[in-house]
């Protein structure tokens, strides 16, 4: 990832806001962006700090995504290393913030309305009182109370959304599509070090991949119901998908070249998205999708317009 560059808007990234705002976090990102990979007591003795303090600010640079990890071999076990993710990060202000908002349609889709799906096992769903139908059994998909659900995960497959295309009722040109949801990777149990690479589709044009790092069940999540098992998948990252005219993104990162004239939504009366892992996917590591009631947001799927 190292020579990367990050453009955030600060509406929508103020937890990336956050976790710059501290001389400490900056001081660990100009170390590992001039010195390169280094572990946890590596940079606490560059950076003369407690091993207790340098591991608190690093799990807040990995959570907003501006450093990420990996696990190398060492003389006793394994250690892990620190990368910085990107070489500059720029913040824009294209825009008012009130322009930008009075310029926006919104569409929260509940987890369990997709219209489409084939996903493959292990799988299932939950709401927030239970689980629903079967577990690992993937006609459990078709099961009415569906619409409930606040989690669901499948190893191989996608599930479909149909948002309606609003740009049509109000005769409006799009400048940007965004698509806002909680994810993981899946793995029986959990594991932080479990790469899925989780694929989005938009009327039927792939846009681009994004790689989750894990299946992350370290603590509870925020919003995660008690019943559910703490050995299970406890929350995700919130990632933020956008197309617009310059081509497609993730939390600002240039995925593919694919823009809004090659998604065709001037001829679509919908927009339907498509998320999942594919089967020839270099990191088939499964998924889980977070919705309201579970995870660390309790939000559901949010479409956003801007025109």
């Amino acid at each position: 990832m190292t020579g990367k560059v990050l453009v955030i808007d600060p509406v929508e990234r103020q937890d990336l806001l956050k976790g710059l705002a501290s001389e400490v976090r900056i001081g660990i990102l100009k170390l590992l962006r001039t010195e390169g990979a280094r572990n946890v007591n590596q940079i606490a003795e560059a950076l003369a700090l407690p091993q207790s303090t340098v591991s608190i600010n690093l799990k807040i640079l990995e959570d907003c995504g501006l450093i990420y990890t990996e696990s190398q071999r060492a003389k006793k076990g394994s250690q892990k290393l620190c990368h910085s993710a990107f070489q500059e990060i720029l913040i824009s202000f294209a825009e008012p913030m009130a322009d930008h908002l009075e310029n926006m349609i919104e569409v929260s889709m509940p987890l369990g309305l997709y219209t489409q799906f084939d996903v493959k096992g292990p799988c299932g769903l939950c709401s927030r009182d239970g689980v629903i139908g079967l577990l690992d059994v993937p006609d459990t998909f078709l099961d009415p109370d569906r619409m409930k659900a606040g989690l669901l995960w499948f190893t191989r497959g996608y599930v479909e959304y149909q948002f309606p295309n609003n740009t049509l009722l109000k005769k409006a040109k799009p400048r940007a599509l965004e698509f806002s949801m909680e994810l993981s990777s899946e793995v029986p149990g959990t594991a932080a070090n479990w790469p899925s690479d989780i694929f989005l589709e938009i009327n039927q044009v792939d846009v681009g991949t994004w790689t989750s790092p894990g299946d992350f069940g370290d603590k509870r999540g925020v919003f995660t119901p008690d019943w559910w098992k703490l050995a299970g998948s406890q929350y995700g990252k919130l990632k933020n998908w956008r197309i617009n005219e310059q081509g497609s993104f993730v939390d600002g990162v240039k995925i593919s070249a694919v823009t809004l004239d090659d998604l065709g939504l001037d001829r679509h009366r919908s927009i339907r998205m498509r998320v999942g892992v594919k089967e020839d996917a270099e990191h088939p590591g499964g998924i889980n999708i977070f919705g309201s009631g579970f995870g660390n947001y309790d939000q559901d799927i949010v479409l956003r317009i801007q025109i």
